[in-house]
């Protein structure tokens, strides 16, 4: 499976923290507007795997593992 988009895990972020995972990814891929967050959340962007490894951890963090691919 191609590692891209992560709509599949973000939907199942809890409401109340979804702010704070996001701050933590757009910190994790290094960008500062939410346009750029989009386009990676979306699948628009590769990941390193250095930044897979992340973003699986800050999932697991909130017990979700079905993380990767679109909805």
């Amino acid at each position: 499976m191609e590692k891209k988009a992560f709509l599949k895990g973000w939907y199942k972020i809890p409401q109340g923290d979804v702010a704070g995972a996001r701050i933590k990814m757009m910190s994790l891929f290094g960008v500062t507007t939410r346009m750029a967050f989009l386009d990676r959340l979306n699948g628009k962007v590769n990941h390193t795997q250095e930044q897979i490894d992340a973003v699986e951890g800050i999932f697991h963090s909130y017990g979700i593992t079905e993380i990767w691919g679109a909805v």
